[in-house]
């Protein structure tokens, strides 16, 4: 490895604080930078960053023993599915442990980072310098910069994304309220379910375009996520395997009074709920139709009818974001689709020097996926691995995505779905592959 080597992390959520960990494990130099007073990125409950998707009530949907890192198991008494302070906590734990937060340059954001002429880049930082790094690594997630609808009409109400939401009081006094939740993915369902208690909301309607699956978290006493299909299994005969046992657990969505998916089970991002399903049957959320447009307090839906509300909260995604390569790099942002083919969700073929952490939505969960790809950004930056040719890596890119998308309808939000347990059988065996060309040509 070069001795002149030296790393732009940025971010110090999950993604940027595991990278951070192998770089150092490799003796490789880095700085990271984040614009927060602390680590944990999403999971920083009033981030002061204003990033932070956190809501108050907000239980991780990925069990504790799927979301732990290799090297750092959570404590024994963390429960199954832990409130994000304790998600917090561990990451702070994390960063402690390892000796990792020296490293950080806190309350500094990276607001543009060029290519120099010898491939390399210069970092333009919050504070006004700027500093040369031979390489970038990426970790400032994607779950931070709202989708929002652009409805026809004008409301009267309060239009929000599910972004803001804290609790019912915050940012909106929300009891006694006609509250509508547009979507029908995780957020959406907790806030709705929240919500939707009768000393709550007056009236708690769920808006969407089309119905979902809405899965268990538990299965026989235990994790749903824990006893998933091994990736060894064939993923046509596990898919099957899975759809049959999803339909025998909770049965038709149109006997909890939802409307009936379009789609397979497991053909969407998973939306998980312990609650939704007992309070759409128990008559305390009413489903809607997609909204159409907006008029004073009355909310016109796609199949004719109305309601009146007074406050709608959009849990309708987000968008990936770069914000930093603005005038810079151009051809480093999704297209209109939504869409940013990565070789194994790291890297951009043909550009050097460039590494994506985190960037999938990754199921069952994305905290310890960049610990797994660091592996590998790892070994390029020490020389111990060497990259396919540009034109493999586009190939392998294609065929992986491919591989990983066609049980999903095509959507924004699953433009960057991964199995988490095929994607790491692939990429070990790519990691493998890319050492013994590393010896091969040494």
């Amino acid at each position: 490895m070069s001795t002149d080597v030296k790393v732009c992390i940025i971010g110090a959520g999950c993604s940027g604080i595991t990278t951070a960990k192998r770089l150092a494990d490799h003796g490789i130099a880095y700085d990271q930078f984040e614009l927060s007073d602390d680590v944990g990125g999403n999971w920083y409950f009033r981030n002061p960053n204003g990033r932070s998707a956190v809501y108050e009530s907000l239980h991780i949907d990925t069990s504790t023993t799927r979301l732990e890192f290799e090297d750092f198991p959570a404590p024994a008494d963390y429960p199954h599915f832990p409130h994000h302070t304790l998600i917090h906590a561990y990451f702070r734990d994390y960063v402690d442990h390892f000796g990792l937060r020296d490293a950080i340059t806190f309350r500094t954001g990276v607001e543009r980072a060029v290519r120099t002429a010898s491939g390399g880049w210069d970092v333009t930082l919050s504070t006004g310098e700027t500093r040369r790094y031979t390489d970038l690594v990426v970790a400032n997630g994607h779950h931070w910069k709202p989708r929002l609808p652009d409805y026809p009409g004008h409301f009267d109400g309060v239009l929000m994304h599910s972004h803001e939401y804290v609790s019912p009081f915050e940012p909106v006094q929300m009891r006694h309220q006609r509250v509508v939740v547009v979507g029908m993915g995780n957020s959406a369902m907790d806030i709705a379910s929240e919500l939707s208690a009768p000393w709550m909301a007056d009236r708690l309607y769920v808006s969407a375009r089309r119905g979902v699956w809405v899965l268990p978290k538990y299965r026989n006493g235990q994790p749903a996520d824990k006893v998933m299909a091994p990736p060894d299994i064939p993923k046509e005969q596990a898919l099957v395997a899975s759809r049959a046992l999803i339909r025998d657990l909770v049965g038709s969505m149109s006997s909890y009074g939802l409307p009936e998916p379009d789609h397979e089970p497991l053909a969407a991002h998973p939306s998980v709920s312990a609650d939704f399903l007992t309070k759409a049957g128990s008559g305390d959320i009413h489903m809607l139709a997609a909204i159409e447009r907006l008029d004073g307090s009355t909310v016109h839906l796609a199949d004719g009818s109305s309601v009146e509300a007074d406050v709608i909260v959009c849990a309708t995604g987000y968008e990936m974001s770069f914000p930093f390569f603005e005038g810079g790099e151009a051809d480093l942002h999704p297209d209109d689709e939504h869409r940013y083919p990565l070789f194994k969700r790291i890297i951009k073929p043909g550009v050097d020097h460039l590494f994506y952490a985190g960037l999938a939505q990754s199921s069952p969960t994305i905290v310890n996926l960049a610990e797994q790809q660091s592996k590998l950004i790892a070994g390029v930056l020490d020389g111990s691995y060497r990259l396919p040719s540009v034109v493999e890596q586009e190939r392998i890119m294609r065929a992986d995505e491919a591989a990983h998308l066609e049980q999903y309808y095509d959507a924004p939000r699953h433009t960057i779905q991964i199995d988490f347990g095929r994607y790491c059988v692939d990429l070990h065996a790519e990691i493998a592959a890319g050492e013994e060309r590393a010896r091969a040509e040494a």
